[in-house]
């Protein structure tokens, strides 16, 4: 291959293990893809509707008495507005409320429903939306958060001791998907894996679960394993997973650029021995 082609694809040669879900893999996929590596997709989660409507709904019934919604997911938003749409009603509804999205991926979703975002955190976690919502009047405010059934309690906690009344409800839930896991066992096993990437605290524990058994430590010694963010990467660390790349914006492409920066680093490193 030419050498100035080469340059366009600084990951050809490499095989990334991809742990998002199916539904949501496909712009990483892309990514990584013109990049010239070649993806294995192993989805260790599922995101599928909230078994029980009832909370979603209600929320959606009494929209109005909302000061502030906050997305905290490009799924909390997709599943919300889908279900409001599947009541009957459409974006209008929330005509006068302010919405947070904890990052840009989020804010372009919500723009995918005719949405505005109000805020959007310096850093994109859920920390950041207190620090920023310190600084504006919370007491007495009334916020929905439609979030994962399971999350960090950080956010609601944070906003009630500001003195906000905070509704959190399911929007979605994952699941732990098993149906890739012995192709994945197999490939992992021969050594045929260079980078593994983590975008959520799921995929990490997931992942972990599914290889039950395997000594990871040792499998995983040569494989760069890149995480979107310090939340995912603190998880990986407390499971005994080694970090390599921890992406300073928490974002696909930051993912990308970090792993891509260490690459880099690394192949300066081996030219100067």
């Amino acid at each position: 291959m030419e050498k100035a082609h080469l340059e366009d694809r600084p990951l050809f040669g490499k095989r990334v293990l991809v742990t998002r879900s199916k539904a949501q893999a496909s712009a990483l996929v892309q990514a990584l893809e013109k990049l010239g590596t070649e993806v294995i997709e192993f989805p260790t989660i599922k995101i599928l509707p909230p078994e029980d409507f009832k909370a979603l709904d209600l929320s959606i019934d009494n929209l109005q008495r909302y000061h502030w919604i906050i997305f905290t997911s490009v799924n909390g938003v997709s599943f919300f507005m889908e279900r409001l749409y599947y009541k009957g009603k459409d974006a209008r509804e929330l005509k006068g409320i302010k919405i947070a999205a904890i990052g840009p991926a989020t804010g372009r979703e919500l723009k995918r429903w005719g949405l505005t975002t109000d805020y959007i955190p310096r850093e994109y976690r859920a920390e950041s939306i207190i620090e920023g919502f310190k600084e504006g009047e919370v007491e007495g405010t009334s916020i929905l958060i439609p979030r994962a059934e399971k999350a960090r309690e950080i956010l609601p906690q944070g906003l009630r001791e500001l003195g906000a009344s905070v509704d959190v409800v399911t929007a979605y839930r994952t699941v732990i998907d098993d149906s890739h896991v012995s192709g994945v066992k197999e490939i992992l096993s021969r050594g045929e894996i260079d980078i593994i990437t983590f975008t959520s605290s799921s995929t990490v524990k997931n992942f972990v679960r599914l290889l039950e058994g395997i000594d990871l430590k040792s499998m995983l010694q040569k494989v760069m394993v890149a995480c979107i963010g310090p939340i995912t990467a603190s998880t990986a660390q407390d499971l005994g997973l080694k970090v390599d790349v921890i992406a300073e914006e928490y974002t696909i492409e930051g993912l990308i650029k970090a792993i891509l920066k260490s690459l880099k680093s690394q192949a300066v490193s081996r030219r100067k021995i």
